[in-house]
């Protein structure tokens, strides 16, 4: 008879988990290593999760779903304005504890670009996710989304904070100018 997952437990585990894989990213991670970090065993991790990719990916979708949360919390106000609501969110991206977890989408975003079938559904929900957040409009939000996703990958290979703060805020005033041309055809 097959034991069913304790879904307490495995989520106590996932949670350490992931702050080691935030701490310490993707690039050479362990399950020996990681389990001894994470006051388990390689075999619970795996009893767990079923296999390394699976835990990867369960750490990935873990703190995604914690960053969207966080950002829907922060800017959930219909009083915010665009401006501030923007503003808040590029506070939070270049506040320096939140560069482990930049620097991990980052690694997790090139990993599945060379092979989407390892961590499945990481790339369209990295899109998807941020498009519904950032407008309705997903035009507009493609637009945005590229934005941050510039700042935030010269933020993590220059750590230029005031530069690039400097740049989001000039960023930011020019979106009021995004109003499509008459004819243009949005994407849906």
């Amino acid at each position: 008879m097959t034991r069913t997952v304790d879904l307490e437990s495995r989520a106590r585990l996932l949670e350490r988990v992931s702050e080691y894989v935030v701490k310490h990213g993707l690039h050479d991670l362990s399950l020996r290593p990681l389990a001894q970090a994470v006051d388990s065993s390689p075999r619970m991790l795996l009893y767990h999760f079923g296999s390394k990719e699976e835990l990867v990916a369960a750490v990935l979708r873990r703190t995604r779903e914690r960053q969207m949360e966080m950002f829907e919390k922060m800017c959930g106000s219909d009083l915010m304005t665009e401006q501030a609501m923007h503003g808040a969110v590029w506070a939070t991206m270049s506040d320096p504890k939140f560069a482990p977890y930049m620097i991990l989408f980052f690694e997790a975003y090139s990993i599945a670009l060379r092979d989407p079938k390892r961590f499945p559904g990481f790339l369209e929900n990295a899109v998807e996710d941020w498009l519904s957040f950032l407008s309705p409009d997903r035009t507009i939000a493609t637009i945005k989304l590229a934005g941050y996703r510039g700042f935030m990958l010269d933020l993590a290979a220059t750590g230029d904070r005031k530069r690039i703060t400097a740049a989001v805020e000039v960023w930011v005033d020019s979106l009021e100018l995004l109003t499509p041309k008459k004819g243009h055809r949005r994407a849906q």
